[in-house]
């Protein structure tokens, strides 16, 4: 697992990275050697804020992130959501593979089990709609007439599918596809 830290407008002491490194190692045993985890720390006022996106070799790509006036307190919690979120994806796929008459669950990490519920997955609403081509611009001014959080549509430059959103810091986003 390659851990890479990253001090964003800060400047990371070796005992912030150290903590950082012990903390997030712990995670390796879930992992496959040739995970890529990136770290970004930066502070807010009177709080520090902790990015990790675990990007593994297959399957999903991970991310938690918290702010608290303490920094070792935000890592604590980045790795606790990090490991629930581990330990849910190992279980969705134990659950996979198991055949739908057995009632036994696989437990991991020390006889922690999920419950059921939080593991299901049920999408609640399909939408289908023609997407006109658009500038990242028109369609940050469509989202905010309709009010949503986040737009997707057609890039007029790439003509690629494209999403716009809002950013917790006020400012907008754009996802495009590499």
């Amino acid at each position: 697992m390659k851990i890479i830290i990253a001090g964003k407008k800060l400047e990371l002491t070796d005992g912030i990275k150290n903590a950082i490194e012990d903390k997030l190692g712990k995670l390796e045993r879930y992992l496959n050697p040739e995970t890529e985890v990136k770290v970004t720390v930066s502070a807010k006022k009177a709080a520090q804020k902790i990015e990790v996106t675990i990007i593994p070799i297959s399957g999903p790509i991970i991310r938690a992130e918290d702010s608290e006036e303490n920094l070792y307190a935000a890592i604590d919690v980045v790795y606790d959501k990090l490991k629930k979120q581990i330990r849910r994806y190992k279980n969705k796929l134990q659950d996979k593979h198991q055949s739908k008459e057995e009632s036994i669950r696989f437990q991991i990490d020390e006889g922690i089990e999920e419950d059921d519920e939080s593991l299901d997955i049920v999408i609640e609403r399909r939408k289908k709609f023609d997407m006109k081509p658009m500038s990242p611009e028109e369609a940050v001014l469509q989202m905010e007439l309709i009010e949503h959080g986040f737009y997707m549509f057609r890039n007029i430059d790439s003509d690629e599918i494209s999403i716009v959103y809002k950013r917790e810091d006020g400012g907008y986003g754009l996802i495009e596809h590499e």
